[in-house]
């Protein structure tokens, strides 16, 4: 299974390495570091480095490359997903994953690694199991067992390890009861320059924060579960009843969780929240360009759209930007000749827009194809696949817990074409 894991940062140094089998040489990453030097961007290294005797299966998060090491044939998908969930305990114990929280808490961490891991294999990555098994760090606690020479090790099994329902430890009690959840959507869309959808699909999660009392039996409900498709979900969810009802009936973790993550790709399902009028101009023989966008509000269920950012690579030919904001503020880099411009919120009675002229090399050539728009944005309470929960209940304990929803849409990649 997995043989080592090498931690390395955004300046290509290998800040932290684990071996589980064998010692594996760190010049096993010389082949991670090459795919890394072709690679345009950062996120586009290839997950998967077919080595001479290896295979180097990677991840990126908060610009941390995880590199697992494997010497047998093993799914991909496999090891990635368990990247993943080292990179959420992490963050789950330490609030950040940063690697000046890691070398902080690097006794943890290792301890951390033993236990997720045995002998190369995925055990316990329960983030419950794991807080029974190794207390998360405190100020109070670092200091004790710097002067005792204690550890962070806790003395009994787990009692979750070995009940049917390993993702809850027993015995939890709350004075407060309470269930909230968060339905939040990442609209991905490409929108050419006459306005039409060329591709468009959500990209949705529901997470979870339960704390209740005792061992309760939750049941979720939505109003229209048929937009759902290509569904993925926690491992306490019941999937024959969700098959059979399409209702979800589960007993929760404690605390934080994700309960599914779902995607929904018919474009027909799919609104686009935000539309833009565009003219971006450069004439021919001409050493000024013309710049104006506008921007509204659509299909938003009368929500406010916010914290809206649009940012434009512009040609390399233009040396400067000279525009005029109706709300926000604009910025321009003449080195890089990216244009980022901070909205806020768009107020449907006032659009917001941004006029003027932009500077050329004089006797250059007109652009071969006009720059294209990269919007982000969030709306509060909107779902925007129209997903809405129906009602939560609760069985198994007497008392009645309290129940929030909350909706969020974001921009993930929106592109808008001129």
């Amino acid at each position: 299974m997995i043989h080592s894991l090498f931690l390395v940062n955004a300046s290509g140094d290998i800040f932290l390495e684990k071996h589980w089998k064998s010692v594996v040489s760190r010049s096993v990453c010389d082949y991670f570091f090459e795919a890394l030097e072709r690679a345009t961007e950062p996120e586009n290294v290839p997950p998967v480095i077919p080595t001479p005797h290896h295979f180097l299966i990677n991840v990126l998060r908060h610009r941390i490359y995880f590199v697992a090491v494997i010497q047998s044939e093993v799914p991909p998908l496999f090891v990635i997903e368990f990247l993943h969930r080292v990179v959420d305990t992490f963050q789950d114990y330490f609030g950040v994953c940063t690697e000046a929280a890691i070398k902080d808490n690097v006794v943890v961490v290792y301890e951390l690694l033993e236990e997720m891991l045995d002998n190369g294999f995925p055990l316990a990555t329960e983030s419950n199991i794991l807080k029974e098994l190794i207390k998360p760090p405190t100020i109070l606690r670092t200091v004790v067992n710097t002067i005792t020479g204690s550890t962070n090790v806790g003395e009994q099994l787990p009692t979750g390890q070995l009940s049917v329902v390993p993702w809850r430890r027993t015995g939890v009690k709350y004075t407060n009861n309470e269930a909230y959840f968060d339905v939040i959507e990442e609209i991905d869309a490409i929108i050419d320059k006459s306005g039409s959808t060329i591709t468009a699909e959500i990209q949705g999660v529901v997470d979870a924060c339960v704390k209740l009392t005792g061992m309760p039996d939750l049941t979720l409900s939505f109003m229209n579960p048929r937009l759902l498709d290509d569904v993925s979900f926690h491992p306490c969810v019941r999937f024959k009843r969700w098959e059979a009802e399409r209702i979800l009936s589960f007993i929760p973790p404690d605390g934080n969780f994700r309960l599914l993550s779902y995607h929904v790709s018919s474009q027909n399902l799919v609104a686009i929240p935000v539309y833009v009028k565009h003219n971006i101009s450069f004439r021919e023989g001409s050493s000024q360009g013309r710049f104006e966008l506008t921007l509204g509000p659509k299909q938003t269920m009368g929500k406010t759209v916010e914290s809206v950012l649009v940012s434009s690579q512009l040609p390399r030919g233009v040396l400067n930007a000279n525009l005029t904001p109706s709300q926000g503020t604009y910025t321009f880099d003449p080195v890089t000749k990216l244009l980022s411009w901070e909205v806020g919120k768009i107020n449907p009675q006032k659009l917001p827009s941004l006029k003027g002229s932009m500077s050329l090399q004089t006797g250059a050539s007109k652009p071969d194809e006009n720059p294209s728009i990269n919007i982000q944005f969030k709306i509060q309470q909107l779902a925007i696949s129209g997903l809405k929960v129906n009602r939560l209940d609760m069985y198994g304990e007497k008392y009645k817990p309290f129940k929030g929803i909350k909706y969020m849409t974001k921009a993930g990649k929106f592109q808008v074409r001129t």
